[in-house]
């Protein structure tokens, strides 16, 4: 692993109700127009972790993994979505194009699991987290932030973890 610089922090998840209370702190500072990129191999708590953001955001629908359908929506009361699109099974990021991410964006903030896969078509401002399996109960984190709105993002994200980081 490099070493991460100010744009970046490291957590590690020791089950996942903590990884949903991370996600739901990451998921109370989501607007319209972002991008959370996810990327991580089967298993490292991608899915656990939108649950907690859609949480966060408040929505109070139920949280499942998007990949037979490729995009899940979760509302608010206020009539907002969050998008949540599962690029596993796209075979490359042509075919995502066809999907309009744009227009997600327009919805609320979007949720891309299996970022990595459509990486080329992906605005180079997001933020993005890199998830990865260590046991059973423990998941490494590595958030990213690419752009000045995810830097600020996550700077108060490291300000919600910790306190007054």
């Amino acid at each position: 692993m490099p070493i991460l610089d100010a744009n970046s922090l490291e957590f590690f998840s020791h089950g996942a109700d903590q990884t949903r209370r991370v996600g739901m702190r990451l998921g109370m500072l989501l607007q319209p127009g972002d991008i959370i990129c996810l990327s991580g191999d089967l298993g490292s708590g991608k899915t656990t972790l939108v649950q907690g953001l859609t949480k966060g955001w408040g929505s109070l629908d139920m949280v499942s993994s998007p990949t037979f359908v490729l995009v899940n929506s979760y509302r608010r009361p206020d009539g907002q979505k969050l998008n949540h699109l599962d690029a596993y099974r796209l075979k490359d990021a042509l075919e995502a194009e066809d999907l309009d991410l744009i227009f997600f964006m327009e919805q609320g903030p979007l949720v891309i699991e299996w970022a990595e896969r459509i990486k080329s078509i992906l605005p180079g401002h997001r933020f993005w987290v890199n998830l990865r399996w260590l046991a059973d109960e423990q998941r490494g984190m590595v958030f990213t932030a690419q752009g000045i709105r995810y830097q600020r993002l996550l700077a108060e994200f490291k300000r919600g973890i910790y306190g007054g980081v």
